[in-house]
């Protein structure tokens, strides 16, 4: 989740009765939805014994520190992990993930029933994600073609507040409220819902 510290783990077995050395360089970059890397965050080497038929884990965290300034609006971070067995000269493995990280920090809240022509609210609710106060917070709401910017107050760490948002629909069917909050550490999380209007 976007803002915690992010724990990978990496799993090797030797399926050979052979002792086997292997040396893993581990590297973590955040990049674009391209894959294009922005910046190198994490760069580690290790090495492990596996004895016949056993299986071993290395663990890899990457805290919010390492990660937080270089993240683009993409959210992603892309691991790599060489593995290569020594003494077996040409032997080696690269491993790649890429992690999304998931924001959980835009919950709307709608009325059970939305009418025509009548007065709506709906409920908004934002957090800081961080582990440092977040200032210069700013909620921009779309709806029925017409953009909204609400200035917010700072948020201390890990803090959630919410706002009450009032409208009132001029047709029925589906419509799309989406919402866009902004500050000075991260920008652009985005959360959406589809209101059905019904008729009076």
């Amino acid at each position: 989740v976007f803002g915690k510290d992010v724990t990978l783990i990496l799993i090797l077995n030797n399926l050979s009765s052979d002792h086997k050395t292997v040396k893993v360089d581990m590297s973590a970059s955040t990049v674009l939805y391209t894959r294009r890397a922005v910046a190198e965050i994490l760069k580690a080497t290790t090495s492990v014994d596996l004895g016949s038929k056993q299986g071993k884990h290395i663990r890899l965290k990457i805290p919010y520190s390492y990660y937080g300034k270089y993240l683009t609006t993409d959210k992603r971070i892309q691991v790599t992990a060489l593995c290569e067995v020594m003494h077996m000269h040409g032997v080696k493995l690269l491993v790649e993930k890429t992690i999304i990280l998931e924001d959980t920090n835009i919950i709307i809240k709608i009325p059970r029933r939305v009418v025509v022509n009548k007065a709506a609210t709906v409920e908004i609710s934002y957090a800081n994600p961080l582990p440092e106060p977040v200032n210069r917070c700013v909620l921009l709401v779309t709806l029925m073609n017409q953009q909204v910017k609400i200035h917010l107050a700072r948020l201390a760490p890990r803090e959630r507040s919410r706002i009450y948002f009032e409208f009132t629909p001029r047709r029925t069917g589906p419509l799309q409220l989406q919402v866009d909050f902004s500050c000075d550490k991260f920008s652009h999380i985005k959360g959406f819902v589809t209101i059905a209007v019904a008729p009076v």
